[in-house]
């Protein structure tokens, strides 16, 4: 089961995506691609994890920036530490049409964000003459691991298309590609949900096929 959740900043979509882990599935690995470069990045981090402590919810957090494929490779037919017996299963829908969902005992994976970890990568890999061909190469290998992972995964993005043209090369790079990632993600998600104004509205259902 793939769940995208996407929206503006601030649009109440991580909270929704935590939400709806919650509801779900009884526990759940909570990855984190933000990176703390400075004292503001640092507390914003320190709330975030506050905040899950406060649900009484059993998250377990992950700080994972840049290899995400291969974390989710290794987590892959796992359970949460604390508990061991756990594995993780793909989640099976009840009715397509209305995208019931089925409960399940195992855990589902939460990554925030998808963008961020985007920006990690591009920023990685720096202004070297093929880096958008290697950007790709990095979307594909994710895009793959994410179609392949036998378990509940929800996916946190950012829509960042919706603004002006940015007037440097390499945000105008990021926004390209977030848009690449995100249409590709939706793609092979069974939902995606469009926050706005803490406000979640599911897509994938009223998609208008031609």
């Amino acid at each position: 089961m793939i769940v995208m959740v996407t929206g503006g900043a601030r649009s109440g979509k991580s909270s929704f995506a935590e939400k709806w882990c919650m509801k779900h599935a009884p526990k759940a690995f909570y990855i984190a691609t933000a990176q703390a470069f400075d004292n503001e990045m640092e507390q914003r981090i320190a709330q975030h994890r506050q905040a899950r402590a406060l649900e009484g919810y059993p998250w377990e957090t992950i700080e994972e920036p840049l290899q995400l494929g291969a974390l989710l490779t290794k987590l892959k037919g796992t359970g949460i530490s604390n508990d061991g017996a756990s594995r993780l299963g793909r989640t099976q829908l009840q009715d397509p049409q209305a995208k019931t969902i089925k409960e399940d005992t195992s855990p589902a994976v939460l990554i925030d964000c998808l963008t961020l970890w985007l920006s990690n990568m591009l920023l990685a890999v720096g202004e070297q003459k093929d880096a958008e061909d290697k950007m790709m190469r990095e979307i594909d290998r994710l895009l793959e691991k994410i179609a392949s992972y036998e378990g509940t995964l929800v996916i946190v993005t950012n829509e960042v298309g919706s603004g002006i043209v940015p007037a440097y090369a390499l945000g105008r790079q990021y926004r390209d590609l977030a848009g690449i990632l995100n249409r590709r993600v939706a793609a092979i998600a069974d939902q995606v949900f469009l926050v706005t104004a803490g406000i979640p509205i599911e897509l994938k259902s009223r998609e208008y096929k031609l």
